[in-house]
């Protein structure tokens, strides 16, 4: 048996994967969670990595993080744009997104973050499933900071000197 995230009711639940496949309604379902590596984390087989949960959320420490203490907010049902959450979900993600913050915060005393999203494949999204990186940024990690986030395109980034 295996422990699956049902991200379309926000619950989690015991089940085989032969069960899953004698539905039908449950074939794109299973094609989902076994393609999407943000489906397939489970509270037991990834613990040490889960941070805490809200109503439409869970917390994780990134896998390749740019820097101590990078952390995403994951969208517990599986939606690629963060343009797709209701309003109820937006606001359950700025919430769980403060909570997110001052738990680096009080663990890695960062002197500033970036919080970024990749919505679609121009924009640099490579796993279709909504995420927020939380990224904590500290005093000297590169020369200069200004500007931020335009960096993702380096030619308009450098607005100050124009």
């Amino acid at each position: 048996m295996t422990r699956l995230r049902n991200l379309l009711f926000s619950q989690t639940f015991w089940v085989t994967v032969e069960e899953l496949q004698s539905k039908e309604y449950f074939k794109d379902y299973i094609l989902m969670l076994k393609d999407c590596p943000f489906c397939t984390i489970s509270d037991a087989q990834d613990s040490e990595r889960i941070i805490f949960e809200s109503p439409y959320f869970f917390s994780i420490w990134d896998g390749f993080p740019v820097s101590k203490g990078h952390a995403l907010l994951i969208s517990k049902q599986h939606l690629a744009s963060f343009f797709d959450l209701s309003i109820e979900q937006r606001e359950d993600a700025m919430t769980a997104l403060e909570k997110l913050k001052a738990h680096i915060h009080a663990e890695y005393a960062p002197d500033g973050f970036n919080i970024g999203i990749n919505d679609g494949p121009a924009a640099g999204q490579t796993v279709p499933h909504l995420h927020i990186h939380l990224i904590p940024r500290y005093v000297g990690d590169i020369n200069d900071p200004r500007g931020g986030i335009r960096w993702v395109l380096p030619a308009k980034a450098e607005y100050w000197s124009k």
